[in-house]
């Protein structure tokens, strides 16, 4: 390819990824990351943070995870301070699609209690894939204190990442048990439900958490 011809595909990529069309979006995206060249890392991150569809946004992340770590790291590392909440949560996504731990500093208790779900719940999955040995412990107390929060799709990414922890989150969350707030009660035990029996379902284990949290409660009354 001549350097002409180069810079002519460059520019049709580029186009091909601020089309009206997804899927013509799609097809650059594609294209980005079947023939990867350092040139587009930026505009695949910029990308990110705006792009509506969301199988879109994961062509996105899976064209970045085909370029040198060295080349996006850095990029998805400042992108996950971004004031725009898209923006934070595809970089998240993408650093744990990516899975190399020099990201771990990226997550901080700032992003794992994040006011945005979305958000939150990238850094819930980044965090569990990224985090070095011997850091579990202190992860699983970070996300605990997130325990109660939004709604069941919410409280099902916390349980699958507190779970994704194995048993050093057991004792984090038998403490989360006995919570003041019945909603983080629940949430707890429903989680220790889902590790005991992962086939339970969540829906199931959080119904029956309810039930046992709230009977719990009628029993500490009438004594």
């Amino acid at each position: 390819m001549t350097m002409a011809e180069e810079d002519t595909h460059i520019t049709r990529v580029l186009r091909g990824l601020e089309h009206t069309s997804s899927s013509v979006r799609l097809q650059a995206a594609l294209a980005v990351g079947t023939t990867p060249d350092a040139g587009f890392v930026a505009k695949l991150v910029e990308r990110c943070a705006i792009e509506p569809d969301f199988s879109v946004r994961e062509t996105l992340t899976w064209a970045l995870t085909r370029h040198p770590v060295a080349r996006t790291l850095p990029v998805l590392l400042a992108e996950a301070r971004s004031e725009r909440a898209q923006a934070r949560s595809q970089a998240l996504h993408t650093l744990s699609k990516i899975g190399d731990r020099q990201a771990w500093p990226a997550i901080t208790p700032a992003l794992l209690s994040d006011p945005d779900d979305e958000v939150a719940r990238s850094a819930w999955r980044a965090a569990v894939v990224l985090v070095p040995e011997g850091s579990e412990h202190g992860l699983a107390v970070l996300l605990a204190a997130q325990l109660g929060r939004g709604e069941r799709e919410t409280q099902l990414s916390l349980s699958r990442a507190l779970i994704a922890l194995g048993e050093v989150m057991l004792p984090v969350l038998g403490t989360a048990t006995t919570d003041p707030d019945p909603g983080v009660r629940a949430h707890a035990v429903a989680t220790e439900r889902l590790w005991r029996d992962p086939d339970a379902g969540f829906e199931f284990a959080i119904e029956e958490a309810k039930r046992v949290v709230a009977l719990d409660g009628a029993g500490r009354k009438g004594q």
